[in-house]
């Protein structure tokens, strides 16, 4: 059984938590649209968020961890924290895998049953997955590299992971933030043997523009932006289209400000 983890900020650093939690509907309401019942949602917050939404699969982890500063690495470290808390508690659910996703991104409601039929695989890495705008009616595919850009974009087996007891040794946080990022995974796994494969369709949304994704500007901070990266995004505008109904219902990728907040997919 496929297990997905959401770490969820804190009201204290989001510049809207009204926004957060309509952004974070979108988000829940997307993974349990799931074609197949054999999942489980973990969602890692320090406070609930205000949402009508309700499922049976989904559980609630409330922590009281300091609040992070508003830099970057803070932030990062909080997500991680979340991140390790949800893995530890996923341990009685008995899961196969676990997937991270960012509550802000959309996933295939396919994942879950892909997921089932192959229970002993080592994972799944998103090579070719969505960039969305929020609010836009069009869509970019991104053909290959999706993992080095989304946090919501891998599949891993859970004994892959080295897990401590408890979530308050910051050996293990640091682990985690080191190493198990979604741009040091199929590294950290190949140096241990682990071979994780391509997800064979495209997997996840990776929602941009809503002011709430902490990696916001970061990858251009203190950098100029080179030739090739500019000839690079020139190109990337030739893998834009229309965002079609067929998309939005495989991924639940609505208008935030349109959604119902008592559920879509009722």
């Amino acid at each position: 059984m496929l297990v997905f983890i959401i770490p969820l900020k804190s009201p204290q650093v989001s510049k809207s938590w009204t926004k957060v939690c309509q952004i974070f509907n979108r988000t829940i309401q997307s993974i349990c649209n799931q074609s197949i019942g054999e999942f489980r949602v973990l969602v890692v917050c320090s406070e609930k968020p205000n949402i009508k939404f309700n499922h049976n699969f989904i559980t609630y982890i409330q922590v009281d961890f300091p609040i992070p500063a508003s830099d970057y690495e803070s932030k990062e470290l909080d997500r991680t924290r979340k991140v390790l808390t949800g893995l530890i508690y996923a341990k009685q659910l008995n899961p196969s895998h676990i997937m991270c996703v960012d509550a802000d991104d959309c996933v295939s409601r396919h994942i879950a049953e892909y997921v089932k039929q192959h229970p002993q695989s080592y994972g799944w890495f998103i090579k070719k997955g969505y960039v969305y705008k929020d609010g836009a009616n069009i869509i970019r595919i991104m053909r290959k590299g999706f993992d080095q850009f989304c946090g919501t974009s891998h599949i891993i087996r859970y004994d892959c992971f080295d897990l401590p007891e408890t979530v308050d040794e910051d050996e293990h946080i640091q682990l985690i933030y080191k190493y198990y990022l979604h741009r040091q995974v199929r590294n950290t796994l190949a140096n241990k043997g682990i071979a994780i494969e391509p997800l064979p369709f495209a997997g996840a949304v990776y929602v941009v523009g809503n002011t709430e994704n902490i990696y916001v500007g970061v990858e251009d901070q203190g950098r100029k932006i080179s030739l090739q990266t500019r000839l690079l995004r020139m190109k990337a505008l030739f893998d834009n289209r229309l965002l079609t109904r067929s998309i939005r219902e495989e991924f639940g990728l609505f208008d935030v400000s349109k959604t119902p907040s008592h559920g879509i997919f009722d």
